[in-house]
């Protein structure tokens, strides 16, 4: 954040209100509000959450459409010199697929107490990718929160 309290530009601050927003979507959708998006040069190449709900598909992580998304934008498979921002901390399946991507840099909100990878396997991801964990997690961890206690009423 700059000296008047406003998010600076391209920073993992302001990228990591888009993926909020594509979170805040999964909740009003009734699916776990995890949100993402892909970077590559300051440029928001893919946004995504979850739809395992919608589709049906246990595959259907926010990350994971991500993926497929940004790879269908570049042309290729491989996400080098992108920047995956996700409102929580993908789990083993999502890491493996991150890995195999070779994305740069993971930047993620709130920790996944339960099924994030660091608790499984704490390095899965390809040697070069740079993470950094929360940014926003308040903000990611009580929107989770938040759902999960409306399920229960």
């Amino acid at each position: 954040m700059n000296s008047n309290n406003t998010i600076a530009p391209f920073s993992d601050e302001y990228f990591m209100k888009q993926a909020m927003q594509e979170a805040h979507k999964a909740f009003e959708a009734d699916e776990i509000p995890v949100g993402a998006v892909i970077v590559s040069n300051n440029r928001i190449i893919a946004r995504s959450h979850n739809l395992t709900e919608r589709l049906n598909d246990v595959t259907a992580h926010a990350e994971m459409q991500a993926i497929t998304a940004a790879a269908n934008f570049l042309g290729g498979k491989y996400l080098k010199d992108c920047t995956l921002y996700v409102t929580l901390e993908p789990c083993n399946m999502c890491a493996g697929a991150l890995a195999w991507s070779q994305i740069s840099k993971i930047v993620y909100g709130a920790k996944d107490e339960k099924r994030g990878f660091t608790k499984f396997t704490p390095s899965p991801l390809h040697p070069k990718t740079k993470l950094i964990s929360g940014i926003l997690e308040d903000e990611s961890a009580n929107l989770i929160r938040s759902f999960f206690a409306k399920k229960r009423n």
